[in-house]
C-alpha cells in the first residue's frame, strides 16, 4: 500500500556523512540516508519498545539518555513516563533535529514542546568520552546494530571499550538498551561481561525480519 503512494521530496541536503533526504508519502514522512531508508513516521514499534522495556524495569527512571532522534518514537515514548524528570537526546545530524521540529513533530502531536527534553546535536561516541552526566536508563539506536553498521565509526559503540563507556555513566541499578536490526549472540555474550543481567527481546515487524532489543542491567 505504501509503495503505491506518490512520494514528494521535502528537502535534500549534503552532510559530513553523505546525502540526507526528507520525503513525504501521503500523510507520513520518511528519512533517507545515502539512498538507504533510515526511518519513517508509519513504523516505530521497536523504537518505542527500546524505551518502554527498560523504563518498565527501572525502579526510578528520573533521567534518561536516548541516542538517535530519528522520527521521535523513542523520545515520545520516554515522555509518557510520569516519573521522568529529564530526557537527553543525542542526534548527530542537525537536519534531523530541524526536520523533527519543522515537520515530523506536528504529525506526532507536537510533543517536542515538553520542558523535560534536552536535545544535543553531536556524535554520541565523542560525547560519551567527555560527559560527566549519569543516567538511570540509556536507550541507543544510532545505527543498524552490532552486526552491520552503516557508519563505520559506530562500530565502536558495540566493542568492549564502547560498552565500558556506557556502563560508567549508568547510575546504580541503571539499565542500558540497544536496538538492533538483527540478532547477535556474540553481542549478547559481550554485554554479559559488563552487566549482571542481559536479555534479548524479539520484536516482530509487519514487514520484513524482526528487530531485536538487548537490555542490560546492573544489580
Amino acid at each position: 500500500m505504501l509503495m503505491q503512494t506518490s512520494v514528494e521530496v521535502v528537502e535534500r541536503c549534503s552532510t559530513n556523512r553523505g546525502e540526507l533526504q526528507l520525503q513525504r508519502r501521503g500523510h507520513d514522512y520518511e528519512i533517507i540516508s545515502n539512498g538507504t531508508f533510515l526511518v519513517a513516521t508509519y513504523n516505530g514499534k521497536s523504537e518505542r519498545q527500546l524505551v518502554s522495556i527498560p523504563l518498565s524495569l527501572s525502579e526510578n527512571p528520573r533521567k534518561v539518555l536516548i541516542g538517535g532522534l530519528g522520527a521521535g518514537f523513542s523520545l515520545q515514548e520516554a515522555l509518557r513516563e510520569p516519573r521522568l524528570g529529564e530526557v537527553v537526546v543525542l542526534e548527530i545530524e542537525p537536519k534531523i533535529i530541524e526536520w523533527n521540529y519543522a515537520h515530523i513533530s506536528r504529525l506526532m502531536g507536537n510533543y517536542l514542546s515538553d520542558s523535560r527534553i534536552r536535545i544535543i546535536p553531536g556524535d554520541l561516541l565523542t560525547w560519551l568520552d567527555h560527559t560527566k552526566e549519569t543516567f538511570d536508563a540509556i536507550c541507543l539506536d544510532i545505527d543498524n546494530g552490532p552486526e552491520w553498521t552503516v557508519t563505520e565509526s559506530n562500530d565502536h559503540l558495540y566493542t568492549e571499550d564502547g560498552l565500558q563507556s556506557i556502563a560508567k555513566i549508568l547510575n546504580p541499578s541503571g539499565i542500558a538498551a540497544f536496538w538492533s536490526a538483527a540478532r547477535s549472540i556474540e553481542f549478547h555474550n559481550r554485554l554479559a561481561r559488563f552487566f549482571d543481567h542481559v536479555k534479548e527481546y524479539r520484536v516482530e515487524c509487519s514487514r520484513g525480519e524482526p528487530d531485536y532489543i538487548y537490555v542490560a542491567q546492573h544489580r
